[in-house]
This record gives C-alpha cells, sequence and structure tokens, in this order.
C-alpha cells in the first residue's frame, strides 16, 4: 500500500522491449536505499515490483496489461518519473490509500497558474466520474490530490509550489497523459450497495433458499 505522497522524482535510464511487456531501468537515489528483489516501488502511480538493483538503479518488468491501461507505454529513456516506496506499519498516512492500480488515464486539458498555486485541469473516463467527488481524493501519477472540481467528463486539481518542483505535474503540459486511480474506498461502498440494493428474492436465491 501506499500513500501518495511522492518521495523523489527519478528517471529512466532504460527501456527495454520485450515483445508483450517492457523491462525499464529507474534511477531513484531514496527509493533504492535498502530495496531487494521482490521489493514493491510505485513508478507514477503504478505498483512495480524490483528485478534488479544495483547503484541508484533498479530494473522493473511490465506487462502488456499495465503498458495498455497505464501511461507507462510512453515513457522513454531520459523521462522523470514520481517514485514511492510502500508505506512502512505504524507510518503516518500522509495522503489516503493508494494500491497502485491503475484504473485508467486522463489527459491534462488546461493549466491555469497564479501567483501561489496553480489550477490543473484533467480529462476523466466515463467509467470513473462516479468514484470523483469534489473535496474527494484521486491519484494523479502516484500522487495524493485533492478534487476541487468534479466533472462529468474531468476534474480539476490544485497544485502547491512544493508539488509543482517535486512530482512530474510540474513538468507536464496540456496533451500529456497522466495515471489515475481513484479512491478504492468507493468502489468498495459501490459494491456494498449494489448488493443491498438487489431484489431480495436474488439474495434468496443465491442463499439456496
Amino acid at each position: 500500500m501506499f500513500t501518495g505522497i511522492v518521495e523523489e522524482l527519478g528517471e529512466v535510464t532504460a527501456v527495454e522491449n520485450l515483445g508483450d511487456a517492457a523491462r525499464f531501468r529507474l534511477r531513484g537515489p531514496v527509493v533504492t536505499q535498502g530495496a531487494q528483489h521482490g521489493d514493491s516501488i510505485a513508478v507514477n502511480g503504478v505498483c512495480l515490483t524490483v528485478v534488479e538493483h544495483e547503484g541508484d538503479e533498479f530494473t522493473a518488468d511490465v506487462m502488456a496489461e499495465t503498458l495498455k491501461r497505464s501511461s507507462l507505454g510512453v515513457l522513454a529513456v531520459g523521462s522523470r518519473v514520481n517514485l514511492e516506496r510502500p508505506t512502512a506499519v505504524g507510518a503516518r498516512l500522509g495522503g489516503h490509500i493508494v494500491q497502485g492500480h491503475v484504473d485508467g488515464t486522463g489527459t491534462i486539458l488546461e493549466r491555469t497558474p497564479s501567483e501561489h498555486w496553480e489550477i490543473v485541469k484533467i480529462s476523466l473516463p466515463a467509467d470513473l466520474a462516479r468514484y470523483v467527488v469534489e473535496k474527494g481524493s484521486i491519484t494523479v501519477d502516484g500522487i495524493s490530490l485533492t478534487v476541487v472540481e468534479a466533472g462529468a467528463d474531468h476534474f480539476t486539481v490544485s497544485l502547491i509550489p512544493t508539488t509543482l518542483a517535486l512530482t512530474t505535474l510540474g513538468l507536464k503540459k496540456a496533451g500529456d497523459p497522466v495515471n489515475l486511480e481513484v479512491d478504492v474506498v468507493a468502489k468498495y461502498v459501490e459494491r456494498l450497495l449494489g448488493d443491498r440494493a438487489r431484489p431480495s428474492g436474488d439474495a434468496a436465491r443465491e442463499a439456496g433458499e
């Protein structure tokens, strides 16, 4: 589990095409401290497994499904990425519960700078809109953010200078893709309410009555 608090801005140093998968080598001096084979590291919000670790770099394999459902497929040598290690048991939950399981991708539509912050408008896939609410949490490229406005096909977030300086959202421009993970609590609530809302006869038949 992650919290969406990015630890460092890393860099892709190599990309190997494996046909139905890809192997990335990434540099991250902070997240590689004590890293071992099999550890998890979130890369732009996608939970990846460390295959090899040497110095301040690690490699991770990305399957075709992940490349299809996330923006990792557009990464190239030199791309900057948000990196975060899993949260430790007993540590403070600085953001919100983030699984590192991307639900879909959005596109940066607009950036509106102001004196002390910046408003970013991002497109929202139709099947995810019901999980996004004003003042709720959403993960964008692995960053835990608060929704300012929730529309039918978009949402906005407000970025403070620290977020702009230390994450990929300070570098991306209109038209760039971003990974989205909605609040998992919302999905569980929907499932539970959906089960309760079914006709009692269906529930009885499932119970064998």
